[in-house]
C-alpha cells in the first residue's frame, strides 16, 4: 500500500530535502506541500494524506494549532509533529492535540521514513530524547503537588521528613541531626501543623509523593 504524505513546512529548502528523503522510498507518495498551517485543512480535504509531516514554527498559523483543528474533523490523516524544537510544553500539547508522533528534525532519514510508516499503521511514534523527556515531565507532574507542601518547611524540618519517611524515631532522628529529643518533637509539631497533617506516616507518605525517599 501507498502512503500519501503531506509535508507542512514554511521552509522551502526543508521542503525540498524531504521531498528529496521521501521519494528514496516506494512506498510513499508525496500528494502536496504547504508553506504555513493555514493551508492545511484545503490540501487534506483535496489530496487525503495517509500521514502529515508538520512544523511548528510557521509565520500564521503554526503547526501546534493546525494539528489541533485538524484531529477535530473526521477522517483526520495521521499526523507526525517534525521540528528542530523539542520543548516539553510543545510535545505535551502536541500529542493531546491527537499528533500520533514527535521526530526532531536532526532524526536519520532512515527513522523518518520508518516512523511514517508505524505511524501510518497505527503505531504511535516518538523520538528518544523526546521520550526520555516526557517522561521526566509526567513524573516531575506527578510529584508537583507534594513538592509544593514541602516547600513551605525549612531545610531543617525537610530534613526532619525525610527521617520520619525512612522510619526513624524521635531518639533516632535527634543522633542523626545533632538535636535533643525535645528539639525533634517540637520540629515534628511544626511541620505537622504546616503541612495539615494528623501524623507521622501522612508524613512518610507525602516525602514518598515527592520522591524523597
Amino acid at each position: 500500500m501507498t502512503i500519501r504524505v503531506l509535508i507542512v513546512d514554511d521552509d522551502a529548502l526543508v521542503r525540498a530535502g524531504l521531498s528529496m528523503m521521501l521519494a528514496g522510498a516506494d512506498d510513499l507518495r508525496i500528494v502536496a506541500e504547504a508553506g504555513d498551517g493555514s493551508e492545511v485543512a484545503a490540501l487534506v480535504a483535496e489530496h487525503a494524506p495517509d500521514v502529515v509531516l508538520m512544523d511548528i514554527r510557521m509565520p500564521r498559523v503554526d503547526g501546534l494549532a493546525a494539528t489541533e483543528a485538524l484531529r477535530t474533523r473526521g477522517g483526520a490523516p495521521e499526523i507526525i509533529i517534525l521540528t528542530t524544537f523539542d520543548a516539553d510544553e510543545h510535545v505535551l500539547r502536541a500529542l493531546r492535540a491527537g499528533a500520533a508522533g514527535f521526530l526532531l528534525k536532526d532524526t536519520p532519514p532512515g527513522e523518518i521514513i520508518n516512523a511514517i510508516r508505524r505511524v501510518a499503521a497505527g503505531e504511535p511514534i516518538l523520538s528518544p530524547s523526546v521520550t526520555r523527556r516526557l517522561i521526566a515531565h509526567v513524573a516531575h507532574t506527578r510529584h508537583n503537588p507534594a513538592e509544593e507542601r514541602l516547600a513551605r518547611l525549612s531545610d531543617r524540618e525537610r530534613e526532619v521528613v525525610i527521617a520520619i519517611g525512612q522510619g526513624k524515631s524521635n531518639a533516632e532522628i535527634s543522633s542523626e541531626l545533632y538535636m535533643s529529643v525535645a528539639t525533634v518533637k517540637a520540629h515534628v509539631s511544626r511541620l505537622l501543623a504546616k503541612l495539615e497533617l494528623n501524623n507521622r506516616v501522612q508524613v512518610a507518605l507525602l516525602a514518598h509523593d515527592a520522591g524523597l525517599l
